[in-house]
């Protein structure tokens, strides 16, 4: 429930992130002034600039706090098959005259010589 809750403030998060930057004028003029000049300046009112910047640190810090919150929650969780497969060690089987055997058949290279 709560990995949930992250996931979705963190897609959110970084699809504003993506759209104010890409709203933020350039030295080129940016995606703002593309599609229509000045835009972004009757959207948000003359104080354009400060906005974006503020807006960009602003979705900056929750991507970067979500981005480690995911990934502390990530690592507490559970162990995937593979991974409890791997920590119990490689199954063996007893041979015809008592020597453990590997379960699963190895391939062997002709060129090399023991």
């Amino acid at each position: 429930m709560l990995y949930g809750l992250v996931i979705a403030i963190h897609v959110i998060a970084s699809l504003v992130l993506i759209a104010v930057i890409l709203l933020q004028a350039g030295r080129g003029g940016g995606l703002s002034e593309t599609f229509g000049g000045g835009s972004t300046q009757t959207l948000f009112g003359t104080k354009t600039s400060v906005f974006l910047t503020r807006a960009t640190a602003v979705s900056a810090v929750v991507y970067i706090m979500t981005c480690l919150t995911l990934a502390v929650m990530t690592s507490h969780r559970g162990k995937s098959l593979v991974m409890q497969g791997a920590l119990k060690g490689p199954v063996t089987t007893q041979g015809a005259a008592g020597i453990p055997q590997p379960s699963i058949p190895m391939p062997m290279n002709e060129d090399v010589e023991f």
